[in-house]
């Protein structure tokens, strides 16, 4: 059962579905949208549903923006701001916590990981660059001391990173941005993940 709720933050009311797993949780794992979308995203989705089978307590957040009834994003410090207020209100110091989103969510817990104390960081369809826009490479958001997994698809327009150190890097064959191709596939890509860590069982 999803319990939702409110957290006050500065930018605004931030939204938290709440899940916690049929058994004992392993992990915390905190879950954002992309840009223009929503926690309901396909990928997101089927990430939450097969992390909480596994033994995962799992909130998917929705930014301020979103809730107010905004589609265009706010600006990058905002949401960091609001997504750091969340997570620092929820976290269960007990359990190790995991912070992941898709798309621009992606950026926000990679950005925000290590000063809110993650465990490990989950990227799914990470924009590397803008469309077209290679030169414009965002690499250098993602962690380098903490444990991440990367997928995206190989037809993402956004680019794809390259794995090294830290980042493990899951290329989804045929998919694009959206990660609508294979959906359990990917679900099950992240679960190992997450159990090679301890984080599931």
């Amino acid at each position: 059962m999803v319990h939702s709720f409110s957290i006050h933050t500065p930018r605004g009311p931030g939204g938290i579905g709440n899940t916690h797993p049929a058994g004992p949780s392993l992990c915390q794992l905190v879950l954002g949208h992309g840009a223009g979308g929503d926690v309901d995203a396909p990928d997101l989705t089927a990430v939450h549903d097969a992390a909480v089978a596994a033994g995962a307590r799992v909130a998917l957040v929705t930014q301020p923006y979103r809730v107010a009834g905004r589609r265009a994003p706010a600006p990058a410090g905002h949401l960091d701001e609001a997504w750091t207020a969340v997570v620092a209100e929820i976290a269960d110091g007990g359990l190790p916590l995991i912070l992941g989103g898709r798309s621009s969510g992606a950026r926000v817990a990679c950005r925000t990981a290590e000063e809110l104390g993650a465990a490990g960081v989950l990227a799914l369809a990470f924009p590397l660059h803008p469309p077209g826009k290679p030169e414009r490479s965002r690499a250098d958001e993602l962690p380098v001391r903490i444990p991440t997994l990367v997928v995206n698809g190989d037809r993402d327009p956004f680019g794809v990173p390259e794995p090294g150190g830290v980042v493990e890097v899951a290329v989804r064959p045929g998919a694009v941005h959206d990660l609508r191709r294979d959906l359990p596939g990917t679900a099950a890509i992240v679960v190992a993940w997450l159990r090679a860590h301890s984080w599931a069982r």
